[in-house]
C-alpha cells in the first residue's frame, strides 16, 4: 500500500452527492459542524438548498472534521468534494490530500478503493450524467489579439464579470506651446479607447439612451471612464454648448481640459437605485419550469363564476363535525374534493404528453399538487393518490403538505410525479388568474376570492358568496369540449355540495 493510499484511505472526502432526480448543483445553506469536531456516520453535517428543495446531508463516516472546502452561500456541482473527514485522528499528524489534486491522480491505480468514473453516488435517483457537449474553440480573428483589453470592460457592461476596479485619476494633458483651432470637429485619437473590438464605443445601455434623446454621436466623445467607458458626464460635455473659436481671449488649456458640464438637475443614474440578486435555487427552478411549460404546452384557460354559498355553509358545519375534529378545513379542502370528483367523471383529462415516444400516457391515479408561496419561493408539493383519500385523509394530508412547505422541509420525493394542480389565489384576495401549468401536468385550476355579490337566486337578486375559477390545460391532451365539461363539473359540486355524495 502506498503513502498516498493510506492517506486516501485515513482522510474520506465525501462529496456533493445528487439529493434529487438529476440535479447538477447545490447551494450550501449551513454547516453544523467546523474543522475539529467529532462526527459519526449518519450524523447531519450541513443543509444544503437545491432546485426543488433543502435537504440536509449525513455524513457515512465515523472520525473528526478535517477542513470544510465550501463556506455557506456558495453553489457546488453535483461530485464535487465539499468535506474532509479524518478516519482515525489517533494516529498523529498527517497531510491530508488534496481534493482532485495531481497525488491522488497519480495514485489513481493503485487505490482500490476509488470511486468508478461515471455518475457519482446519489441519495435519491441514478444521478447526473457527465456532460458531453464540449465548447467549440472560437477561431482567432486575423489582426484581433486573443485577449482585447476592452474585453473585461464589455463584459461587466453585459453584467457578467464583477465590478471594475476604480480607475485611476487621468492626468492633465500637457499644455500645448499655443493654442490651436481646429477648423473643423476631428475625432479625439483617444476615443479609440472607448471602442470595443468591433469598433462599437463602450457605454451602458442608459448612457446611450442619454446619448440618443441628445442627438449625441458616442463616437465623438472622449471617453473619461475606467478602460474607455464613456460616462454620463462625457455625454452631458458633449451635448454643452462648445467654446466659440472667435472668442477673443482662449481659456487656459488647463481650464478647458478640467472643466466638466454640470449634470442636468432631475437625473439620476438608474444604476444607482438598482440591486442585483442571482438567480439560483427555487426561483432558478421555477423560472425553467415555467419558460418550458409556457412555450411547450399549448395552453386554454376557461372561467366559469359560480355561487359557493351552500358550499361555504358546509365549511362551517365540517369544522363543528367530530370526525374532522383537530384538522384543518377550510374551502380549499372542499375546492380540491370537488376537482377530484370531476376528475373521476372525465378519466381521460388525467394524462401526460410523452414527446419522445409520441405517446399519451393515460393515469390511473391522482397526485393532486398543491401551489405554496412559501419563503424560498413557489413550490408545488403534491398528495399521492388524492383521488381515493376519504376527505379527513385529504384534509389531514393537505394540512401536513402546507406546514412542510412552510418550513421549507419539502422534500424532493414530495413535488414529483404530479397530475393536476391546484392554486389558490383568492387567498390574496384576487378574482382569479390564468395559471401556467406545472411541467408533465395536464391541466391546474386556479380558485379565486369568494366575495359577497349581488346574485339571481329563486328569481330574486340577493347577496350570495360568489368565486371565480379559471382552468387551464394543456391543449394536446384535452380538447376544447372535454375541458368545459370538467370545469362545469367543479363548479356544479361547489354549487351543490351534495353531488359529493351523489357523483362521488
Amino acid at each position: 500500500m502506498t503513502a498516498s493510499t493510506a492517506k486516501a484511505q485515513r482522510f474520506r472526502e465525501f462529496k456533493m452527492p445528487d439529493v434529487g432526480e438529476g440535479l447538477t448543483e447545490a447551494e450550501i445553506l449551513k454547516w453544523y459542524v467546523q474543522p475539529g469536531d467529532t462526527v459519526t456516520d449518519g450524523q447531519v453535517v450541513c443543509e444544503v438548498e437545491t432546485a426543488k428543495a433543502a435537504v440536509e446531508l449525513p455524513i457515512p463516516y465515523d472520525g473528526v472534521v478535517h477542513e470544510l472546502n465550501f463556506g455557506e452561500g456558495v453553489t457546488v456541482d453535483v461530485g464535487t468534494v465539499i468535506i474532509s473527514v479524518d478516519t482515525d485522528p489517533g494516529a498523529g499528524p498527517a497531510e491530508a490530500p488534496a481534493a482532485n489534486g495531481t497525488e491522488q491522480a497519480a495514485a489513481a491505480p493503485e487505490d482500490e478503493d476509488a470511486e468508478p468514473q461515471g455518475r457519482q453516488a446519489v441519495l435519491v435517483g441514478y444521478g447526473a450524467a457527465p456532460s458531453s457537449t464540449k465548447r467549440r474553440a472560437r477561431k482567432p480573428q486575423p489582426g484581433v489579439p486573443a485577449q482585447p483589453a476592452s474585453a473585461p470592460i464589455q463584459a461587466e457592461l453585459n453584467g457578467r464579470a464583477a465590478p471594475a476596479p476604480m480607475a485611476a485619476p487621468v492626468a492633465a494633458p500637457a499644455a500645448p506651446a499655443a493654442p490651436v483651432v481646429p477648423a473643423a470637429p476631428v475625432v479625439p485619437a483617444a476615443s479609440a479607447a472607448g471602442a470595443g473590438s468591433a469598433g462599437r464605443p463602450l457605454a451602458k445601455p442608459p448612457v446611450r439612451k442619454l446619448a440618443k434623446d441628445l442627438g449625441i454621436d458616442l463616437a465623438t466623445i472622449t471617453p473619461t471612464g475606467p478602460g474607455g467607458i464613456i460616462t454620463r458626464e462625457d455625454v452631458h460635455a458633449a451635448a454643452a454648448p462648445a467654446v466659440a473659436p472667435s472668442l477673443a481671449e482662449v481659456p487656459e488649456p488647463m481650464a478647458v481640459a478640467t472643466a466638466v458640464a454640470p449634470a442636468e438637475p432631475g437625473i439620476v443614474d438608474a444604476a444607482a437605485r438598482e440591486r442585483r440578486v442571482p438567480v439560483k435555487g427555487v426561483r432558478k427552478a421555477t423560472a425553467q419550469a415555467m419558460v418550458a411549460s409556457a412555450f411547450t404546452a399549448p395552453h386554454v384557460t376557461e372561467f366559469i363564476t359560480v355561487d359557493v354559498t351552500r358550499t361555504m355553509k358546509l365549511v362551517q358545519e365540517l369544522k363543528q363535525d367530530p370526525d374532522m375534529a383537530g384538522l384543518r378545513v377550510n374551502p380549499l379542502l372542499l375546492v380540491a374534493k370537488a376537482f377530484l370528483v370531476a376528475i373521476k367523471r372525465h378519466p381521460e383529462v388525467n394524462a401526460s404528453w410523452d414527446e419522445a415516444h409520441q405517446e399519451i400516457v393515460y393515469k390511473d391515479y391522482i397526485n393532486l399538487g398543491i401551489a405554496a408561496a412559501t419563503p424560498r419561493g413557489l413550490i408545488v408539493p403534491n398528495i399521492k393518490d388524492a383521488g381515493v383519500k376519504t376527505l379527513p385523509q385529504l384534509a389531514a394530508e393537505l394540512g401536513d403538505l402546507v406546514a412542510t412547505a412552510r418550513e421549507g422541509k419539502t422534500s424532493p420525493a414530495a413535488m414529483a410525479g404530479g397530475t393536476v394542480t391546484i392554486t389558490n389565489v383568492g387567498v390574496f384576495g384576487v378574482d382569479t388568474g390564468t395559471p401556467i401549468l406545472n411541467p408533465g401536468e395536464s391541466a391546474i385550476l386556479a380558485f379565486g376570492a369568494v366575495k359577497l355579490q349581488p346574485w339571481v337566486h329563486k328569481g330574486k337578486v340577493t347577496a350570495r358568496q360568489v368565486t371565480t375559477l379559471a382552468l387551464s390545460f394543456d391543449h394536446r391532451l384535452i380538447d376544447g369540449e372535454l375541458g368545459s365539461k370538467l370545469l362545469a363539473d367543479v363548479a356544479a359540486v361547489l354549487e351543490r355540495p351534495k353531488r359529493l355524495i351523489t357523483w362521488g
